[in-house]
């Protein structure tokens, strides 16, 4: 399996607006329909992915905690579906509800979301501030298939404990690896 990290880039952009089909409820969902109050996590995922799967509790968990203090969570699937069919909209819908997401699943078919967002691997964390300026761009926390890291979301929880205090971050952002995006030919 590939290992391919977040794309460093500079920090403090606006999050890009997008509308892409909710594919729980087949509903559109914007930019404006996720983010909350305090702030809004955009992640970047995929069902088949090993790296993503290893990590999926842990993400629902998280967001159920960061749900309730008004802070938002969207997750974006941009693979190809036709090379990965694991990751149709109809297999994202049996995950969701499986697991039963407490965030939109949308399905990114054009590609140009996670382009926008320069997202490169799955899973792949943004998050921004009230003024949805980004503020972090990293992994969730050290564990990944195969390492003996606890799951424990501990990167992330700390960064959106900083949001809700509404702290500068003063730690160093490690990037998330992950699978690539399984991009269009």
């Amino acid at each position: 399996m590939a290992r391919t990290p977040t794309t460093q880039i500079p920090l403090g952009f606006k999050a890009p607006d997008f509308n892409l089909q909710n594919v729980i409820d087949n509903k559109s969902v914007s930019l404006k329909d996720v983010a909350k109050k305090n702030g809004l996590v955009v992640m970047f995922i995929c069902n088949h992915c090993p790296f993503v799967v290893h990590v999926m509790d842990q993400i629902i968990a998280l967001a159920n905690d960061f749900l309730k203090k008004d802070i938002g969570f969207v997750a974006i699937s941009s693979n190809d579906i036709v090379n990965y069919p694991d990751d149709s909209p109809e297999k994202m819908k049996e995950l969701a509800t499986e697991k039963n997401f407490p965030f939109p699943y949308l399905y990114d078919e054009s590609q140009k979301v996670a382009k926008n967002y320069d997202a490169a691997c799955t899973p792949d964390f943004s998050v921004f501030n009230k003024h949805l300026s980004c503020i972090y761009r990293g992994q969730l926390d050290g564990a990944r298939p195969g390492n003996d890291i606890k799951n424990d979301g501990k990167d992330l929880r700390k960064v959106l404990s900083y949001v809700l205090q509404e702290k500068e971050l003063d730690f160093d952002q490690l990037p998330s690896i992950g699978c690539n995006i399984k991009w269009k030919k």
